[in-house]
C-alpha cells in the first residue's frame, strides 16, 4: 500500500515525496546506497552500480568510481558510466529550466565527469564528511543519457531504468506494477515474481487492506493504534519493525508577518511548550516519540538531554519556562496574541502535533486557530509566505547532519526553508560547520549553530521526532526498517514465506 493519491511525477530527481519513492524506486539503480542488510546503519555505505567504495584522494576532494560492465537498461542499450556522470550533472547542476531537489546538497562539487566508459570521476571544491551520504541519496536514480540529451523531462511522465524490477503498468490513482527483471545485475535477485504498489490516501483503507490479506505491507509508517488493532486482531500473523524516523515536524514563524518578526515573541512560542511531557501522551495516539534537537535523535552528533535542556522550549521546569515566555509576550506588547496556525491536512502525525501546540500555547494566554489545506495549496502557501505560523517538517532519508541541518538555514541557500528571514551569522557558522572535517570539533560547531537557531534566533521551533511503526504480513521477509520512509525501497531483498 501506497499513503498517497498519485505521486506528483515519476522523477526522482525533482521530486521529494515518498509517493514517487516507493512507487518507481524498484525500476531504478543508484550508484551507491546505504546497505540494504543493515539500513538502520548511518554510515554502512555499499555499491550498487560501482564495484567498489573508493578511496577518497587529494586530500578528499576526488572520489573515482569503477562502474559495473554488463550492466542494461530494461530497453536491452548498455549502462555506462557516460549514463551515471549524466544524472549526476542533472542532480548537482540542473540545466536551466529544470529543478533538483537535491541541488543545495551539493554545493561543495565542483564537477562530476565519465574519463572512460567504466569511471566517473567527482571533484569537490573541499573535503568535508557531508559528501559521501548525500551520494546515497535514494532519489538519485541513474536515468539513459541519450533519454535525457533528447528530452530532460521525459523520466517525469515515464519510467525507464535499470533496477531489479521493470515497469509493467500504472493507472493514475489506482496502482503501479513491475515484473522481475530477469538481466538485474545483483545475480539471484530480486526473490519476487513482481509487485503491485496500491494507491490508497486514507488510512482505514490501508489498513483494511493489510487486515483483510488483499496487501501485505505498507512502508511509510502507521500509527500505534493501527498497529495495536492489527496485531490484537491477527496475532503472530502480523510482525511489527520500529525505529526513531529522521523526519520531524517543526514550527516556522513567518518572520516577515508582525510580531513573529519580534525574537522576543518567537522565543515565547518555544517557551511555552513541555515536549518532555507532551512527547510521551503524543507516543500513544501518533508517530511521534523522542524528544531531540536539530540533529536526528540517534546520531553521535545529536544533543544529550543536558545539553538540549539549556535551549528554550526544553527547559526542565516548564512553570519557570511559561512564566518567561508571558513576561517576554508582554514586553513585546503581545499579550493575548491572536493568530493562525496553518496546517497541512495530513493526520499523522500532522494535525496531532498541531492540536498539542494550540494546547500548550494557550496556556500562556495565546489564541490560536488552525487552517488546515490540502497538500497542493498547504505548498503553495509556504513558497509565497501566505502564512502567520505554520507547522513544517525535516524529513530526509540517508542520516547525514550536516546536511540535513541545512533545512534550518535561510530561503537564500536552503530553498525548503520557508521563515523568510535572512541571516549572515547563520550562514557563517553553517558554512564553518560543512568545512571542518574533525568530528569531535563538528559536535561542538554543531551546538553553537543549535544553540543560535533554536534559542538566541528562535528561527524555527522543534517538536518530537517521529517514530517509525511498519506492520506487515509475517509471511513478508528479507525487508528491514531503516530511520528514513525513503531508504530500502527498491524490494530487491523482500520474499515471501507462502
Amino acid at each position: 500500500m501506497i499513503p498517497a493519491d498519485a505521486p506528483p511525477s515519476f522523477d526522482g530527481h525533482r521530486e521529494t515525496t515518498y509517493a514517487t519513492v516507493h512507487a518507481v524506486a524498484p525500476f531504478y539503480s543508484v550508484l551507491i546506497r546505504i546497505n540494504p542488510d543493515n539500513p538502520s546503519s548511518t554510515t554502512d555505505f555499499v555499491c550498487d552500480l560501482c564495484t567498489e567504495m573508493p578511496t577518497p584522494t587529494d586530500g578528499g576532494k576526488t572520489y573515482t568510481f569503477k562502474i559495473r560492465e554488463g550492466v542494461t537498461f530494461h530497453d536491452g542499450s548498455p549502462l555506462t558510466a557516460a549514463d551515471v556522470a549524466a544524472s549526476w550533472q542533472e542532480i548537482i547542476h540542473p540545466r536551466e529550466g529544470m529543478s533538483s531537489a537535491r541541488e543545495s546538497y551539493f554545493i561543495m562539487v565542483d564537477k562530476v565527469e565519465a574519463s572512460d566508459a567504466t569511471t566517473v570521476v567527482f571533484r569537490l571544491k573541499f573535503a568535508t564528511n557531508a559528501f559521501l551520504p548525500s551520494l546515497a541519496d535514494p532519489f538519485a536514480w541513474i536515468y539513459k543519457k541519450e533519454i535525457l540529451d533528447k528530452d530532460p523531462r521525459w523520466f517525469e511522465k515515464n519510467i525507464m531504468g535499470s533496477g531489479p524490477f521493470k515497469f509493467a503498468g500504472y493507472e493514475i490513482g489506482q496502482s503501479i506494477k513491475g515484473v522481475r527483471n530477469p538481466d538485474y545485475y545483483h545475480k539471484g535477485r530480486p526473490y519476487l515474481d513482481g509487485f503491485i504498489g496500491i494507491f490508497a490516501a486514507k488510512q482505514a483503507v490501508r489498513v483494511d487492506a493489510i487486515r483483510a490479506d488483499r496487501a501485505a505491507v505498507e512502508f511509510r509508517g502507521l500509527p500505534p493504534s493501527a498497529r495495536d488493532e492489527l496485531v490484537r486482531e491477527l496475532g503472530d500473523q502480523i510482525t511489527v519493525q520500529t525505529s526513531d524516523w529522521n523526519c520531524g515536524n517543526l514550527v516556522t514563524p513567518n518572520h516577515k508577518r508582525k510580531p513573529f518578526d519580534d525574537v522576543r515573541v518567537r522565543r515565547a512560542l518555544a517557551l511555552a511548550i513541555d515536549s518532555w511531557h507532551g512527547a510521551p501522551a503524543l507516543a500513544k495516539i501518533a508517530t511521534v516519540h523522542t524528544v531531540a534537537g536539530i540533529v536526528f535523535p540517534g546520531s553521535p552528533l545529536a544533543a544529550t538531554k543536558e545539553e538540549l535542556q539549556t535551549l528554550a522550549g526544553f527547559w526542565p521546569d516548564i512553570g519557570k519556562s511559561r512564566e518567561e515566555a508571558k513576561r517576554l509576550l508582554k514586553e513585546a506588547g503581545a499579550e493575548g496574541l491572536k493568530f493562525e496556525l496553518m496546517n497541512r491536512n495530513v493526520d499523522q502525525p500532522y494535525k496531532y502535533v498541531a492540536t498539542w501546540l494550540i494546547d500548550e500555547w494557550s496556556k500562556v494566554g495565546l489564541q490560536v486557530t488552525q487552517r488546515v489545506l490540502p497538500t497542493g495549496p498547504f505548498f503553495d502557501a509556504l513558497r509565497h509566505g501566505t502564512f502567520d505560523v505554520t507547522v513544517d517538517f525535516n524529513c530526509q532519508s540517508v542520516v547525514n547532519p550536516l546536511m540535513d541541518i541545512g533545512k534550518f538555514l535561510p530561503h537564500s541557500v536552503y530553498a525548503e526553508n520557508y521563515g523568510n528571514y535572512d541571516d549572515e551569522k547563520e550562514i557563517a557558522l553553517y558554512q564553518a560547520l560543512l568545512h571542518e572535517t574533525d568530528t569531535v570539533k563538528q559536535r561542538s560547531m554543531i551546538r553553537e549553530f543549535e544553540k543560535y537557531v533554536l534559542d538566541t534566533q528562535v528561527h524555527m521551533l522543534m517538536t518530537p521526532w517521529w517514530n517509525r511503526i511498519i506492520p506487515a504480513r509475517s509471511y513478508v521477509k528479507g525487508w528491514k526498517i531503516s530511520p528514513s520512509h525513503y531508504l530500502n525501497q527498491d524490494l530487491a531483498n523482500v520474499w515471501l514465506d507462502k
